[in-house]
C-alpha cells in the first residue's frame, strides 16, 4: 500500500508541475525534460487546460528553447532582472549556494521544478512587465547550475547580486556603482585612514 501511495503522490506531483509549466507557456520538450511525462500525456494536458474556461488563453510555443547566454548580459535591464531571478532561485533553494560536485546533481527533478516555477511566479509578481520568459528562466537556471558560462556573483563595491561571465577577468560592478563617479576608483577610504588602512600622517 505504501508503494502505491508513493507512486500516486509522484504522479500527482508530475501533473501539478506540468500544469504550472503549461500556464507559464513552457514548450513540450521542456515539460517532458522536467516531469518525465510523455508527449502524448502533455498534449492531453494542454487540451484539457485550453478547454477550461477558468484559464486565460495561452500561446503554444514551438521550436528550440533559448540557448544564448548573451541574452542575460546584453542590457542593464536584462542583467538586473536575471540577477533578481537568480537570487530568487538561491533563496528558494533551486540554486545551491555552491555548485555541487555530485554527478547528476544539476539534472532536472520534480522538486527543483517546483522551486523553479515558484521562483518565476514571484519574479512575475515583482516585475510589472518581465523581460525574461519562462523558457529563458529555465535556461538561466540550467546555465547557473552548470556554472560553465554564467555564475551568480556580487558587485565589488556594494555587494549586490550580479550575473557575470564565468571567465571574465574584471571584477563585476552593478549599474548603480558604475554610474557613481565617486566609486570610479573603488569605495572611498574611511576618514582618517589611508587607502591601505594605515593612519594618515598628521598635517
Amino acid at each position: 500500500m505504501r508503494v502505491s501511495d508513493d507512486r500516486y503522490s509522484r504522479d500527482r506531483q508530475r501533473l501539478d508541475v506540468a500544469l504550472h509549466f503549461i500556464r507559464l507557456e513552457a514548450r513540450t520538450h521542456t515539460i517532458r525534460a522536467w516531469t518525465g511525462l510523455s508527449d502524448d500525456r502533455i498534449r492531453k494536458l494542454y487540451r484539457s487546460y485550453l478547454c477550461d474556461p477558468r484559464h486565460a488563453r495561452l500561446t503554444r510555443h514551438r521550436g528550440k528553447s533559448p540557448q544564448q547566454t548573451g541574452f542575460f548580459l546584453r542590457t542593464a535591464r536584462a542583467r538586473q532582472e536575471a540577477a533578481l531571478l537568480a537570487s530568487l532561485y538561491q533563496l528558494l533553494g533551486a540554486l545551491p549556494d555552491t555548485r555541487s560536485a555530485t554527478p547528476g546533481a544539476a539534472l532536472p527533478s520534480l522538486t527543483r521544478a517546483e522551486l523553479l516555477y515558484q521562483s518565476y511566479e514571484i519574479y512575475q509578481g515583482l516585475i510589472p512587465s518581465p523581460l525574461i520568459s519562462f523558457e529563458h528562466a529555465v535556461f538561466l537556471l540550467n546555465t547557473l547550475l552548470r556554472a560553465d558560462e554564467l555564475v551568480l556573483g556580487a558587485c565589488r563595491d556594494c555587494g549586490a547580486a550580479l550575473i557575470v561571465d564565468r571567465w571574465s577577468l574584471r571584477s563585476p560592478r552593478c549599474a548603480l556603482c558604475l554610474a557613481d563617479p565617486a566609486l570610479e576608483n573603488g569605495p572611498p577610504a574611511m576618514a582618517g585612514l589611508a587607502p591601505e588602512g594605515e593612519p594618515r600622517a598628521a598635517p
